[in-house]
């Protein structure tokens, strides 16, 4: 993939958009640095019972890591969030909400591939749609290990995981276990002192994030 770099500190326009799921209306963000992509982004937030929007910090910066290497992104609420539809459904309805905005990014972008993230509640969302919706890049963030009850397949693509062993919501030990179990492991990137929240080491997520983007090609 060849890469188109954004300037730095100048980030692409923000443009609302209201995308149909099986819910109803779901409400997304669409950023774009311009260009042909060959690949398109969409983030996924951490859990919407505990204030996870598509505004969340570190959702923003994923976003802002694949806008410097010119890929175009859509966040977007859950269902039940801001101004989407419906209401909460343990993950389930959030995963069917996020292959809606996937086929959107499909029918808008019909030659890219699909680079899926998520954070947290979000990274077990991207966890459970990459293999389906044929993601060709995954990134999950702090995913939830003691929390996924049902079975996950290896994505079948190149795929990072990006930790801080001072986690206190997810123990890194887990994490590291966990990731072993897979066959290829993926990629596991820790961040030493660094809390689930990722304070005070977001730029340090952006350019793990971008590294491995770069050296996948």
């Amino acid at each position: 993939m060849s890469e188109r770099v954004a300037p730095a500190g100048a980030p692409p326009p923000k443009q609302p958009l209201e995308i149909q799921g099986p819910a109803g209306r779901i409400e997304a963000l669409l950023e774009d640095p311009g260009g042909a992509p060959g690949r398109f982004g969409v983030v996924c937030h951490p859990h919407p019972q505990f204030g996870g929007t598509m505004h969340n910090k570190v959702v923003h910066i994923l976003a802002r890591a694949l806008h410097e290497l010119g890929i175009p992104t859509l966040r977007f609420n859950y269902r039940g969030v801001g101004s989407s539809a419906g209401g909460y459904d343990e993950g389930r309805g959030e995963t069917d909400d996020a292959h809606a905005v996937i086929e959107w990014g499909r029918r808008h972008w019909p030659s890219a591939g699909l680079v899926l993230a998520g954070f947290s509640f979000g990274a077990r969302v991207a966890l459970r749609a990459a293999v389906p919706a044929r993601a060709a890049r995954l990134i999950t963030v702090a995913p939830p290990v003691t929390r996924i009850e049902e079975p996950v397949p290896h994505p079948g693509c190149p795929w990072l995981i990006v930790q801080g062993d001072a986690d206190e919501l997810i123990d890194c030990r887990a994490v590291r276990d966990w990731a072993a179990g897979f066959q290829p492991p993926p990629d596991l990137k820790v961040l030493a002192g660094c809390d689930h929240f990722f304070h005070g080491r977001l730029l340090d997520l952006k350019e793990s994030v971008q590294e491995r983007l770069r050296a996948w090609g």
